[in-house]
C-alpha cells in the first residue's frame, strides 16, 4: 500500500515477543490529551493476545514522547512507527503504516481519543473465530458525552444506530446500500475488527483522501469485500469533544455527515468509480448512490423532492395512520 515503506522508531518489537492475534493501529497526531488513556484501554483488556501499533503523523505535542514511552515499556506488546522525517502524511496513510506492520490475524483502529471497553477484543476474536466467512464485524459503539458532564450539559451517552438485524451477518452490498441512505448507520472505525488480509487485499485506506471520510472509503471497500456480523454489542467509547477532526471540520463547515458538503461529494464520486470498475453499480445500490449525489449534481431536483417529502411525512402526521375497515379486521 502506498506510504507503507517508510517506518520505524525505538520501540521495534522484540525477537522473542509472542506473535499477537490482534494488531491495533492508533495513528495519532497532536493527541497528548488523551492518547495515555487511549493506551491504558487496551493494555485493560482480558484477551492478552494483541499488539498495538502507535502510528506518528508528524505530531509536535507532548504526544511523540507519550508513545515512546510506552513502547519502551512495553517492547514485547507496543510498537512506536512514524514517517521518515517525522512527517505529517494524514490519516490514510498513517493507518496504512500500521496495517502493513500488523503482525495479527486480526486488526483494530483506535483513535487518540477513543477508548475500548475491557472486553473488547475477547467478545469480537471470539465472534469472528466463529463466523469464518466473515471478513471484518462491528457493533453499536457508545457515543461518549458523560466522560466530560460539566461542559456538555444534557449530552447523553448514547450507543450507535445498526439500522439491520444484529446479531448475524450481512452479504454484500446491504449494508452500503444501507449507509447511503442513512448516514448515521455508518460504523465507527473503532468498532471494527477486521481481518487482516482481506484489509491488505482491498487496499487498505485510500491514500487520495487523507482525512475526511478516509474511514468510510474504507469500511466501503471491507463490506463490499464479503459478509459482515453486525454485533449488538457495545464495546467501544468513541469520544464526544469539540478537538476531534470531526467536530473541528463540522464548526468550520468543511463536513457534515448528511448535508452536501464538498468532502461528502469526494467520497461519493470516489465510490461512484469504484462500483463503476467493479461493475457493481446496479440495482438497489445504484439507487442509492444516484439519491445520494442528486444534492450535488441536481440541487433544484433535490430541494422539490425534500420538500415534497416533508410535506407528505407532514400530511400523514395530521392524519394520522390508516384506519382498518371492519372487512379488514
Amino acid at each position: 500500500m502506498s506510504g507503507a515503506a517508510e517506518y520505524g522508531g525505538p520501540g521495534a518489537r522484540a525477537a522473542s515477543a509472542p506473535r499477537a492475534t490482534v494488531s491495533v493501529v492508533t495513528a495519532f497526531l497532536d493527541g497528548e490529551r488523551f492518547l495515555e488513556a487511549a493506551i491504558e484501554s487496551v493494555l485493560a483488556q482480558t484477551y492478552r493476545g494483541w499488539e498495538m501499533l502507535l502510528v506518528d503523523d508528524g505530531s509536535r505535542d507532548g504526544s511523540s514522547a507519550i508513545a515512546r514511552r510506552y513502547a519502551e515499556r512495553y517492547p514485547a506488546q507496543i510498537r512506536y512507527l512514524e514517517h521518515a522525517a517525522h512527517a505529517n502524511r494524514g490519516k490514510s496513510l498513517s493507518r496504512n503504516l500500521g496495517l502493513d506492520a500488523a503482525a495479527g490475524r486480526y486488526v483494530a483502529f483506535l483513535d487518540a481519543d477513543d477508548e475500548f471497553r475491557p472486553d473488547k477484543l475477547e467478545a469480537q476474536v471470539g465472534l469472528l473465530e466463529r463466523e469464518v466467512d466473515a471478513v471484518m464485524l462491528y457493533g453499536t459503539t457508545d457515543y461518549w458525552y458523560s466522560w466530560e458532564p460539566h461542559r456538555r450539559p444534557g449530552g447523553v451517552d448514547r450507543p450507535g444506530k445498526l439500522g439491520v438485524e444484529p446479531d448475524r451477518v450481512h452479504a454484500p452490498p446491504e449494508l452500503l446500500t444501507l449507509y447511503l441512505r442513512d448516514p448515521g448507520t455508518v460504523p465507527c472505525l473503532c468498532g471494527l475488527l477486521v481481518r487482516a488480509q482481506v484489509a491488505r487485499d482491498v487496499g487498505g485506506f485510500d491514500a487520495a483522501i487523507r482525512d475526511l471520510y478516509e474511514d468510510q472509503v474504507f469500511i466501503a471497500k471491507m463490506v463490499l469485500a464479503g459478509p459482515v456480523y453486525v454485533d449488538s454489542g457495545s464495546r467501544e467509547r468513541y469520544r464526544q469533544h469539540d478537538g476531534s477532526s470531526s467536530a473541528l471540520a463540522i464548526a468550520s463547515g468543511d463536513y457534515h455527515p448528511t448535508r452536501p458538503h464538498p468532502s461528502r461529494r469526494v467520497y461519493l464520486e470516489w465510490l461512484e468509480a469504484h462500483l463503476a470498475v467493479r461493475n457493481l453499480l446496479r440495482g438497489a445500490l445504484r439507487r442509492a448512490l444516484r439519491d445520494a449525489l442528486m444534492p450535488y449534481r441536481h440541487p433544484l431536483l433535490a430541494a422539490v423532492a425534500a420538500r415534497l417529502h416533508g410535506l407528505s411525512a407532514a400530511a400523514q402526521r395530521l392524519l394520522g395512520p390508516p384506519r382498518l375497515s371492519s372487512s379488514s379486521k
